[in-house]
């Protein structure tokens, strides 16, 4: 693990930046956006990741990219939050989530290992799980309704154990409790990839006259 980790306030999944997770064996430097040990030349790996970002809980265990590493390859990415957006009329309004008690949250992830048969490189990488929204995402992420899978303290060291029964590991897919997360809205600029969103400024909360309070939550 590098001493001196980048900074990130925000970061996009599109451009696989290397992020630290927490394995079994310890915490390790990988790609986000997966690609399988089997996919069989560059091409097909970088077409793959491009769809690896997330994995959906409900199917896991039996997706191919997936279904090998949900049995013995799971990690854990820490992150101090995390963003969405919610679609009101026809305009997108990012939010920031952020634990309501614990200064991070355990985003449940799994990992797996490629190499280049053609230049002999070695590329790890790994995938968000997602389950469905609880009420407090639903409200936010209104379109789609999903979020990240999020793992209490006490779960972290049996899902990262490669050797943890595997109906064990997928009972714990589920959503986090609205209760334990907090949420506001933040600039419209993070909609744009040509603007600096890497910046403190990403996590401002920001009022909109027409975006209605949040039911659930923070205020």
């Amino acid at each position: 693990m590098p001493e001196n980790l980048s900074h990130y306030y925000f970061v996009s999944g599109f451009t696989h930046p290397v992020l630290p997770v927490i394995k079994h064996s310890g915490p390790e430097m990988l790609y986000w956006g997966l690609i399988p040990h089997w996919a069989k030349d560059t091409a097909a790996a970088e077409k793959i990741r491009k769809g690896t970002l997330n994995a959906v809980g409900e199917t896991v265990s039996h997706k191919p990219s997936f279904r090998k590493s949900i049995r013995s390859k799971r990690c854990v990415l820490p992150v101090s939050g995390f963003f969405e957006w919610k679609a009101v009329n026809d305009a997108k309004y990012p939010y920031y989530i952020y634990p309501a008690g614990d200064s991070m949250f355990s985003l449940g992830c799994l990992y797996d290992t490629w190499t280049d048969q053609q230049t002999g490189e070695i590329i790890k990488t790994f995938s968000i799980i997602t389950t469905p929204a609880n009420p407090l995402m639903a409200e936010i992420h209104n379109r789609k309704k999903r979020m990240p899978f999020i793992l209490k303290t006490e779960q972290i060291a049996r899902w990262i154990d490669p050797a943890s029964p595997n109906d064990q590991i997928l009972s714990m897919i589920e959503p986090l409790d609205e209760k334990e997360m907090c949420a506001h809205p933040v600039s419209r600029d993070l909609n744009y990839a040509n603007k600096e969103r890497n910046t403190p400024a990403a996590l401002k909360e920001h009022h909109y006259p027409e975006l209605p309070f949040l039911s659930t939550g923070n205020p």
